[in-house]
């Protein structure tokens, strides 16, 4: 299975700012129930990735008032994205080496959509469903 695939009945992503705070990046995320966003600029192109371990690293460093932060200050910069034909495999491999858990698929500086760690596992599950039907059905047939 392809990017495109995984992305295909997404609907609108969920993105922020850089100039938003992170007050209101955190109640994205909260109210959507995702874990990361794409941190978009004036022109739609993702300039960065924000998300819960932001929050969290920032909580950690006892940063000051963190709610008036923007979220410019705090999300990772260093984008690993992939394109709408990179396979499954491929995400996951990029979710691996960079240990993220979520990758923008962008095609010409457009965001198409985000793959997550459980979008690639639900497709792995898909698959292994798939091949013990088949096994089970070589079986039944060679039972005959």
């Amino acid at each position: 299975m392809f990017a495109r695939d995984m992305i295909k009945d997404q609907g609108q992503v969920v993105t922020c700012r850089p100039e938003d705070t992170v007050q209101t990046a955190a109640v994205l995320l909260h109210s959507k129930f995702i874990g990361a966003m794409p941190v978009v600029d004036g022109d739609g192109r993702v300039v960065g990735m924000f998300g819960e371990r932001d929050v969290v690293r920032a909580f950690a460093s006892r940063e000051p008032n963190i709610a008036n932060m923007k979220v410019g200050d705090l999300m990772a910069k260093n984008v690993i994205s992939c394109g709408p034909g990179a396979s499954c495999a491929e995400a996951m491999g990029l979710m691996k080496r960079n240990r993220i858990r979520h990758v923008p698929v962008i095609e010409n500086t457009k965001l198409l959509g985000v793959i997550s760690i459980r979008d690639t596992l639900e497709v792995l599950r898909q698959k292994s469903e798939m091949e013990a039907n088949v096994m089970r059905d070589l079986s039944i047939a060679r039972a005959r």
